[in-house]
Formats: C-alpha cells, sequence, structure tokens
C-alpha cells in the first residue's frame, strides 16, 4: 500500500507496531527498529524517513536517545548522528532529527534533494540504561529513497499550458480561409467565416432584381 502525504510525496507506511511487551517477557534484550522499504519524492522536495523504535530496558535518568543515519548499505558510512553531533558534507544543512522527548518514533528530514541522495538508509538508536549501560541497535533493512523529477514535470506542464493560453487567440487568427479552417471545427468556428460569401451572395440578388425591374420599366 502507498500513501499520498498532503505534500504530494508517495509514503510507505510502516508496518504495524510489535508487541513489544510479549516480546520482552520471551527476551528481555528484545530491541527493534521499523522503518518504510520506500520512499520517493521529486528532486528540489524534501523527504521524511520515519522510525519507530522498542526496547526492553530501563533507562537511566535523564537519558537521552540519540538517532544516527547511515547510508548504502548496514554498515556504511554515517551521514548523521545526533550524539556528537554530525553532518556529513553531502547532507550540509539539509538534514535534521524530529523526535519528540519521550516518544519512540520520529524521523529524519532531508531536505532540497539532489539525484544523488537516492539510496539505501538505516536508522540506528542509542539509549543509556539503568543497569545494562549503553545499548546500541540498527534497523535491519533499511529504506530505499527514489528521487523522482515530478516537480520538473509539473513545472513543464503548468508552462506548456500558460503557453497554450496565451498564444491560442493568435495562432487562430489567421485562419480566415480555406477548407482545413472549416473542418473539425463546429459551427462556432464556421460562422465567422462564412459571412462574406453571404453578403456577396445577397449584393448579386440585389443587382439581379434591379436588373430585371429595370427591364421591365
Amino acid at each position: 500500500v502507498i500513501l499520498i502525504s498532503p505534500s504530494g510525496l508517495k509514503v510507505s507506511p510502516l508496518p504495524p507496531p510489535a508487541d513489544s511487551s510479549e516480546e520482552c517477557n520471551l527476551n528481555p534484550d528484545y530491541r527493534q527498529i521499523d522503518q518504510p522499504k520506500h520512499l520517493s519524492a521529486p528532486i528540489g522536495g524534501s523527504v521524511h524517513i520515519n522510525f519507530s523504535f522498542y526496547y526492553c530496558w530501563e533507562l537511566a535518568k535523564n537519558s537521552r536517545v540519540s538517532v544516527a543515519l547511515r547510508r548504502t548499505q548496514f554498515h556504511g558510512e554515517f551521514i548523521y548522528n545526533s550524539t556528537w553531533p554530525f553532518i556529513h558534507k553531502d547532507y550540509k544543512n539539509r538534514i535534521s532529527l524530529n523526535l519528540p522527548k519521550g516518544q519512540k518514533s520520529g524521523s529524519l528530514k532531508i531536505s532540497n534533494l539532489r539525484k544523488e541522495d537516492e539510496n539505501m538508509y538505516f536508522c540506528r538508536v542509542q539509549v543509556e540504561t539503568r543497569e545494562d549501560g549503553k545499548k546500541v541497535w540498527q534497523a535491519l533493512q533499511g529504506t530505499k529513497l527514489t528521487i523522482t523529477h515530478e516537480e520538473n514535470l509539473l513545472n513543464s506542464h503548468v508552462f506548456s499550458a500558460a503557453m497554450t493560453t496565451t498564444e491560442g487567440p493568435t495562432s487562430t487568427a489567421p485562419t480566415t480561409t480555406g477548407p482545413s479552417a472549416l473542418e473539425g471545427n463546429g459551427s462556432s468556428a464556421s460562422s465567422p467565416l462564412s459571412v462574406g460569401p453571404v453578403v456577396v451572395a445577397a449584393l448579386a440578388g440585389a443587382l439581379i432584381k434591379i436588373a430585371i425591374l429595370g427591364l421591365i420599366l
């Protein structure tokens, strides 16, 4: 299923959340990250890589959740890390994290998209637990981001429509004679073009009547 966001972007929904309480009963070391398998957005636009994470540990007091993002593959290079903080030069001033305090779901936003941003992206989470120290885990299946040209196509369609609207009247003005001007245009197009012949016929009829009257008289 593909959802369409209000901005027009195609968004693959996240899978239903796992029953973490049941998983924790079976495995106290359970942890998981969910993120969409595929997203697509146009060049110049923005995309939100949504993620949700689960864990069983009790966090340390004032523990802060840190989020990182890798590209290309599971062990690929980091392009963002909220711990250091760090942003890769390829994404300078274009990537930001939205994770409300106390929440277990958020999003990483990449703005001003470029064709070279088309890649696989893997979310990584780090927390400080009360008894087990630092815990780090990462999504096994990343998000495939596809960059499209939809925005450019839309602009070209708008430009084309504007040109057609502007140039429409001038392009039809010269077509006042000839059979092609009457073909397929309907009665509204043929009416102005038939005025000339009608006037000529009317004048010819009047002249003939005058000539006949002259002969009679």
